[in-house]
């Protein structure tokens, strides 16, 4: 089936590191494969090309997401847009180093040069593409050196088959130290109103490295839109029910926290999950965060953040609601918390 490929709109662009210039906001494109329930590959191609005709030019995905089938399925629309205009318009960012294998949602740590190239290989099949624009090591290995797998990155970059290089979920001392390697183009990392962690130690050496910041789960993995209210509202093979913060006990303290957001919602006539996203955006000109979503209406809610404008008052009260530390319960079980802030 074909998809209609109008002229893309055109959104405010931001710089990450090493002069690399993306809309505003990004796609983060792993709920079309798995995790957040089921999912439909006709549905998701549909919006795969929405997603670029609203101006979107970075869509992120991992070997990881589907085990391949994610990468596959952009793969598939990438194709047919290049058909379509006769180039690409989109940059596409993937990641390696968790090797999953076999099991359901148990991971390993992978960071040998031997596997980074291996799956950088791997993903340029898949995704039908001969560069990679951002490639991100997922995970850092906490009980390894970061050395090697900076110096296969930077390999890879002068062999043409990645334009960039990026960190997902590493220390402000791991991104100082592999940034004197190969430099860094984005860290990408959790960064919500309610997964602050970053603020500390992170985001000031970010800044100070010229690296920029990509937030996942910007929206809080749902959670800020104020759509959530009790696990009934989770499919039955949603990973949010394992979450700690979605737990009942957990869960009903958050919403608490969600309070002011409404309040400054309405002052907006904006919905909460546009002043979660204008809240990030107000922090740094060289965030882009990439939130995720199956449905064409989120999409363009989404967007509608980037006209938004926060002042001092809002900005204090959401400081205020949503400290550093805030929310109720772990954001990961045990085994996602795996490499993270190594």
């Amino acid at each position: 089936m074909t998809h209609d490929h109008t002229v893309s709109t055109t959104l405010p662009h931001r710089t990450l590191g090493q002069g690399l210039s993306v809309s505003a906001l990004g796609y983060g494109a792993m709920g079309i494969s798995e995790f957040y329930g089921p999912s439909n590959d006709q549905d998701s191609r549909r919006l795969l090309a929405e997603v670029a005709n609203a101006g979107i030019d970075l869509i992120d995905t991992a070997d990881m997401y589907g085990r391949g089938h994610n990468e596959t399925l952009i793969g598939e629309f990438l194709a047919e847009r290049r058909r379509s205009l006769g180039a690409s318009d989109i940059k596409i960012a993937t990641k390696c180093g968790i090797d999953r294998g076999d099991a359901d949602y148990a991971r390993q740590i992978n960071n040998r040069p031997e596997y980074i190239r291996a799956c950088c290989e791997a993903s340029l099949k898949r995704l039908g593409i001969e560069r990679i624009d951002l490639y991100y090591l997922h995970r850092v290995d906490p009980q390894g050196d970061i050395t090697a797998a900076m110096e296969c990155l930077s390999e890879l970059v002068k062999e043409g088959k990645i334009a960039h290089a990026g960190l997902c979920e590493v220390s402000a001392s791991t991104l100082d130290k592999a940034h004197a390697i190969h430099p860094i183009t984005a860290l990408q990392t959790e960064y919500s109103l309610w997964t602050r962690d970053v603020e500390a130690e992170i985001l000031p050496m970010a800044r100070r490295l010229g690296v920029g910041l990509v937030p996942y789960s910007p929206l809080g993995r749902g959670f800020l839109t104020g759509r959530i209210t009790s696990q009934d509202d989770l499919s039955k093979d949603d990973f949010r029910r394992r979450n700690p913060r979605f737990q009942a006990d957990n869960l009903s303290r958050n919403l608490t926290l969600l309070e002011t957001v409404h309040r400054v919602a309405e002052r907006h006539d904006a919905t909460p999950g546009q002043i979660a996203l204008a809240w990030l955006l107000a922090q740094d000109e060289h965030i882009v965060p990439i939130p995720g979503t199956r449905r064409s209406a989120y999409l363009h809610e989404n967007l509608g953040a980037l006209a938004l404008q926060l002042d001092t008052q809002d900005l204090d009260d959401l400081d205020s609601a949503l400290p550093p530390k805030a929310a109720h319960g772990e954001r990961y079980t045990e085994e996602g918390m795996k490499g993270v802030n190594a």
